[in-house]
């Protein structure tokens, strides 16, 4: 009996489409199958779905037809039917017998090839949920980074000798997981961001004297090779080692008190965002709790740091941009409502308010959407709605690639492809599929654009932006800033010359001052309608004057409407207001939460918010005790 007359009744479920797909695929194994026996004998429910996985999965068919043992093999059979097989990695790859690099190379390809197929066997069947797959693949990279680097390792060590900490203690570098890998939501054929590091300098006691960091680089190298080279048996994870400080310019690796002084010197905003889902992967664990500590006052600032907001606006306006000039709106990853920007969302949160809410220094998206709605910072429907679609679209994401092994997020342009997608996420026809998306993608967009203000930054008045940046000519400035309610326009526009001409605001960062551009527009419209709109303004500049150094608070005030309208109320009403917050800024917080600010102080209420405070603080922090 041929194969396609045992799975004739699978078969039959298939949209027409993709019946003769399924049919091609199942004579090409056949070939290597004995077509009289029925496959799968003792499992029956690897069975029910073969025609489903086979047919959404050429990598899959590849697999089976470059190993086809594997049908036969019970053992490896049960282990797509076993939920928690990631729990045996280590084991099966200690049992390996790597008398050489070589050997490793090929051993951790077979491997990866048997483990891969097994995860996208899983979720295409629909045996396992998001989280189960995104942790099979954090845990199988992991793994294959410990193995391998161990084995290098020791290589090196029986070659040189052992490095030693000054106390004689031997150490291992340490390799830090970036992005998705150390979130533990690595995607299906996705690559992997390494950065790697060591405990202190010093010198082998071998005869050429080899320094810690050229011991320690030549394992690094070898590391990338043994899982980035691409072989006759494939590749084990594409390496990308770009992330580590100072990019491709700088070293492969840097010592422990070289990386403090590059993030705490020369790091640029989008590598603290970077750092948001660091996580030690392999490596010395010992020396690396040291390191990890010293990331997060870098990553979650002490303050309110709406400073981020801007940044990461600004960071997805040049991907949007990118992908349009490649005509690529179509990838789900980095495209409008796709993954990214659930990501974003999360993240701004995570950086403006991590450092006073330690729920937030988490690194799984999922897990932080939750956290947002408990604070009250999304509203359920939202944080909901973001967790639905960033389910569905990183499903989509995983069975894209799950079809060719290849590492793509574009959606597909040939006819046959588009039908697979659609029918792996179980709709009917490619049409039904993508409206479902279209509209995930579009709730997703409107959470973003409301959590990212992109509307309102478009949408500036003109006029006041005008005047505030001396694009048009006196006469129009005074008589717009009349029709603002300013009764002596022209000594309000001399002030604000001034103010621009000051020593605090001529000493603005680049980032600063386009803060600046963009509040005091802001400024000018909030004041029209206040009775004393001049001296507030003239109250308003002072404050800004004295707080100019420090951006996040400028930039509180103008990414927070209701924190701006409070501050021109309050500056209007009371001269001290304004010098208080000059000499205590991080009051500048509770302009978000009117209801603590106008209520009156209550003793049992005051012991309640600051045994809360104190709760979030560590022991040893002495400083976030006093502040």
């Amino acid at each position: 009996m041929s194969l396609i007359t045992q799975f004739s009744a699978s078969t039959q479920n298939l949209p027409a489409v993709l019946v003769d797909t399924s049919h091609a695929a199942l004579k090409r194994l056949e070939e290597y199958t004995l077509a009289s026996e029925p496959l799968f004998t003792h499992h029956p429910q690897l069975d029910a779905v073969f025609i489903r996985v086979l047919t959404c999965s050429q990598f899959i068919l590849d697999s089976l037809l470059k190993t086809p043992i594997l049908l036969t093999d019970n053992v490896y059979l049960d282990t797509l039917l076993a939920a928690t097989h990631r729990e045996n990695y280590a084991a099966i790859l200690a049992s390996l017998d790597i008398p050489d690099e070589a050997t490793l190379m090929q051993q951790l390809r077979h491997f990866r090839r048997r483990e891969m197929l097994r995860i996208a066997w899983r979720d295409l069947a629909d045996w396992a949920d998001l989280e189960e797959t995104l942790l099979d693949l954090s845990l199988l990279a992991e793994s294959c980074i410990q193995f391998s680097l161990d084995f290098l390792y020791q290589q090196h060590c029986t070659s040189k000798g052992v490095p030693r900490l000054s106390d004689g203690t031997p150490f291992n570098m340490v390799v830090l997981g970036m992005g998705k890998l150390g979130a533990y939501e690595l995607n299906y054929s996705s690559d992997i961001d390494l950065i790697f590091a060591f405990a202190e300098h010093g010198e082998l006691q071998d005869r050429q004297e080899t320094a810690y960091s050229e011991f320690f680089s030549r394992i690094a190298r070898s590391l990338v090779k043994v899982l980035d080279t691409f072989t006759e048996d494939g590749f084990v994870f594409r390496t990308d080692i770009r992330l580590r400080p100072f990019g491709d310019s700088g070293p492969m690796l840097m010592s422990f008190d070289g990386m403090e002084n590059y993030y705490q010197t020369q790091a640029r905003e989008w590598e603290r965002y970077a750092m948001v889902k660091v996580r030690q992967v392999a490596g010395d664990f010992k020396s690396g709790q040291q390191l990890m500590a010293m990331f997060k006052p870098f990553v979650y600032r002490r303050y309110l740091d709406y400073g981020a907001i801007e940044d990461l606006r600004s960071l997805k306006i040049k991907i949007t941009q990118e992908l349009q000039r490649k005509d690529r709106l179509d990838n789900i990853k980095l495209g409008p409502g796709g993954i990214r920007e659930i990501e974003f969302i999360g993240q701004a949160f995570q950086l403006i308010r991590g450092g006073k809410e330690p729920a937030l220094q988490q690194r799984g998206i999922l897990r932080i959407l939750q956290t947002l709605e408990e604070l009250g910072l999304l509203t359920p429907q939202d944080a909901q709605q973001l967790q639905s679609a960033y389910r569905f679209l990183r499903k989509v994401e995983n069975h894209i690639q799950q079809y060719q092994d290849k590492q793509t997020h574009d959606l597909p342009q040939d006819a046959l492809a588009q039908a697979i997608l659609a029918y792996s996420m179980h709709y009917e026809h490619w049409d039904a599929f993508k409206v479902a998306l279209d509209n995930i993608r579009q709730q997703v967009h409107a959470v973003f654009d409301q959590v990212f203000a992109v509307s309102k930054q478009e949408a500036m008045p003109p006029t006041s932006v005008a005047i505030w940046l001396g694009q048009t000519d006196v006469v129009s400035m005074i008589d717009h800033l009349l029709s603002l309610g300013f009764g002596d326009a022209p000594a309000v526009l001399k002030r604000l010359q001034d103010f621009k001409k000051s020593p605090a605001i001529k000493r603005l960062t680049a980032k600063g001052a386009g803060v600046m551009d963009r509040l005091m527009p802001q400024v000018l419209e909030a004041l029209q309608g206040i009775e004393n709109s001049e001296v507030t303004l003239t109250r308003l500049l002072k404050l800004f004057e004295d707080v100019a150094g420090r951006n996040v608070y400028l930039s509180l005030l103008e990414e927070n409407s209701d924190a701006l309208t409070q501050i021109v109320k309050l500056s209007a009403a009371s001269a001290w207001i304004c010098e208080y917050l000059a000499l205590y800024p991080a009051l500048f917080d509770e302009l978000l939460d009117t209801r603590s600010l106008y209520e009156p102080l209550k003793k049992q209420d005051l012991e309640v918010r600051l045994h809360k405070q104190l709760q979030s603080c560590k022991l040893a922090d002495l400083e976030q005790y006093m502040i």
